[in-house]
């Protein structure tokens, strides 16, 4: 814990950028409760229908991720995430206006412009991470943020769930609306400074100004087979979604709490604390280096593996809570492994694209198992649900298998080039 502590007292601009993203998730995680319950209400528990709403948050990277990365590289990184966090807070407020069956639909739509907002923040804030921080406090900085993810997710889920059972959901809508605007002000005060970004990549030579456009960060990418894997990561990681099976789960299965709201809020928060422990766990053999991150990832996507199939056999709410926590801990290390390997493997002015991109693989492959999920369940019966858990574990060996082969075969390939990262 005190080397946290020290990492924030050391670096002032880089915690407000944290609190920032304390506060947001706080409201994100209120939003996530009160909407997931109440599509699943208003639909009469359809599987297609939470399909549909989890599709709205995953969508908008995929059609709007290749433009957003391309702002985050042109344009000021600092002005787009305030006027994404007040766009936000604006769209919030709006779902105040779904109050039944028949405004189902608003739900939906705003949901989509939310999520769409949100492509431009979330690659941004990794984006500009590099430019507040120096090289030595990356991972743990990354660790951090996935911690803080997290803490949230385990505390937001729970107490999003308490305060909409209290004080219902348009209360927790406007306090979601209110944290956006706070993450607002705070990013407003940070300092950008590139010359952390000069030290980090000293090696590597600054694109030419030609060289913004979307086909250019392909083009680099093409270069760079190590990074174009590391792109995958979080994409391997999502086949098999476990937000809309945590929803049938919760509303269906093991019902506490009206509509389900206390059982979700306890499934998010068991996932939050899985997310929280997975890295710190795994830090302890983990020297910074590209190369050993890459063969900690293969542990992330074993306990992925193991988690699809202790879900699959739970009985109880516990040994669901089970199964999450350990499926938190692989996504959470892959998460975190990953996105500190872009943001050192790569020029801070192909940043904004490269991690645009690892965004729309992990949205593209979350909501085709999305899709497909809510399809299974309608058409094999909620009854059959348990089956289909153990269909996603079979599914998730694949991209631990494949992961392990890339991992030996740039190690064989290019020992040297890949220690350092490509």
């Amino acid at each position: 814990m005190s080397q946290y502590l020290q990492l924030l007292r050391k670096n002032p601009d880089y915690t407000r950028l944290w609190l920032a993203q304390v506060v947001s998730l706080l409201g994100d995680w209120f939003n996530t409760i009160v909407l997931s319950a109440l599509v699943a209400n208003y639909s009469g528990g359809s599987g297609a229908a939470v399909s549909g709403f989890l599709l709205a948050r995953f969508i908008p990277s995929l059609i709007i991720g290749p433009f957003a990365g391309t702002l985050i590289d042109r344009f000021n990184r600092k002005n787009l995430l305030i006027a994404s966090d007040v766009s936000r807070a604006l769209v919030v407020l709006l779902l105040l206006l779904a109050t039944g069956p028949d405004t189902l639909w608003l739900i939906y739509l705003l949901t989509f412009i939310q999520f769409s907002l949100s492509t431009v923040f979330e690659p941004g804030r990794n984006a500009i991470m590099p430019s507040l921080l120096r090289k030595e406090d990356l991972v743990l900085a990354n660790t951090l943020g996935s911690v803080t993810w997290s803490v949230m997710l385990a505390g937001g889920a729970i107490i999003g769930g308490l305060v909409a059972a209290s004080f219902g959901a348009a209360f927790a809508l406007v306090v979601d609306s209110i944290t956006f605007l706070i993450s607002a002000m705070l990013i407003v005060g940070i300092t950008v400074r590139p010359d952390h970004v000069r030290v980090l990549h000293q090696d590597t030579p600054a694109p030419a100004s030609t060289e913004r456009g979307f086909r250019d960060g392909l083009r680099y990418l093409r270069q760079r087979p190590g990074l174009a894997a590391t792109l995958l990561v979080k994409l391997g990681q999502s086949l098999g979604n476990v937000d809309a099976l945590m929803i049938i789960y919760a509303t269906e299965l093991f019902v506490v709490g009206e509509d389900g709201i206390i059982s979700l809020s306890l499934m998010y928060a068991a996932f939050g604390l899985g997310a929280v422990i997975g890295p710190l766990v795994l830090n302890r053999f983990n020297d910074g280096s590209v190369r050993v991150m890459r063969r900690l990832i293969i542990i992330g996507y074993a306990w992925i593996t193991l988690a699809w199939l202790v879900f699959g056999g739970a009985s109880s709410l516990a040994l669901v809570s089970l199964a999450l926590v350990m499926r938190a801990m692989g996504g959470s290390v892959n998460w975190t492994y990953s996105s500190v390997i872009i943001q050192k493997s790569v020029a801070d002015e192909y940043l904004g694209r490269m991690f645009s991109l690892d965004m729309i693989g992990f949205q593209l492959a979350s909501a085709a198992s999305i899709l497909i999920t809510g399809q299974l369940v309608d058409s094999l019966g909620i009854e059959n649900v348990r089956f289909i858990v153990l269909g996603m574990g079979a599914l998730s060996l694949v991209p631990l298998v494949l992961w392990g082969w890339v991992v030996r075969y740039m190690e064989k390939r290019r020992p040297a080039v890949a220690a350092a990262g490509d």
